[in-house]
């Protein structure tokens, strides 16, 4: 942060407080400033990135506050009922004053952050995402899927139930449980998911 432009973070109101304390705390120990600006996330908004992407939010669930993003590629398209016109007739219409183009979004990328199953589900995007960035915190049967559900993580044993819905090309699991080594994690895993959701499966230890 300290190299680059200061940056506008986005995070749920609630947690802003704690945010700023935490950074005032890394600035005190590392004697630097560390600029930013943070701003309230909240589910269903629209964060403008630039012309061609924008950023919608939706609501997860956790024990803290906490909410999912996706990134979206956006164009305009024209038409269909004008794919056939000419160029011409096309800037005709434009400059009379008619709207040739629809917008076309495509996800681009799903970041869940620490949610339960829920947040998944309540965002059909995070599934048609390019990449997905999303937390897999237990991954042993020796673990309850309801009590875990309870405190707002996932369990492998929900990415198989929903495997027919993951439409992503990368799927990126993270925020692993510490009470497994990352030797554990990998064989749980080359166990129970041996073709890693046919390959689209990586693992951030």
């Amino acid at each position: 942060m300290m190299k680059m432009d200061p940056p506008t973070i986005y995070v749920p109101e609630k947690s802003i407080g704690r945010i700023e304390s935490l950074l005032r705390a890394v600035s005190d120990l590392d004697k630097g400033r560390l600029p930013c600006t943070l701003l309230p996330a909240y589910p269903g908004e629209e964060i403008e990135l630039s012309r061609e992407h924008v950023v919608t939010v939706s609501s997860t669930c956790h024990t803290l506050p906490s909410v999912g993003y996706v990134v979206w590629d956006r164009r305009r398209k024209l038409k269909n009922e004008y794919q056939n016109l000419s160029g011409n007739q096309i800037r005709d219409l434009r400059l009379s004053g008619t709207d040739v183009t629809d917008e076309v979004r495509t996800p681009l990328v799903g970041y869940l952050g620490d949610s339960n199953p829920d947040g998944l589900d309540r965002c059909p995007a995070m599934y048609e995402a390019m990449i997905l960035i999303t937390e897999m915190t237990f991954v042993a049967k020796s673990h309850r899927r309801e009590n875990i559900h309870k405190y707002g993580h996932m369990h492998l044993e929900d990415f198989l139930a929903r495997r027919e819905r993951f439409q992503n090309e990368v799927i990126i699991a993270a925020h692993y449980s510490t009470r497994y080594t990352d030797e554990r994690i990998r064989q749980i895993l080359s166990k129970r998911l041996p073709d890693a959701l046919d390959g689209r499966l990586q693992v951030w230890l």
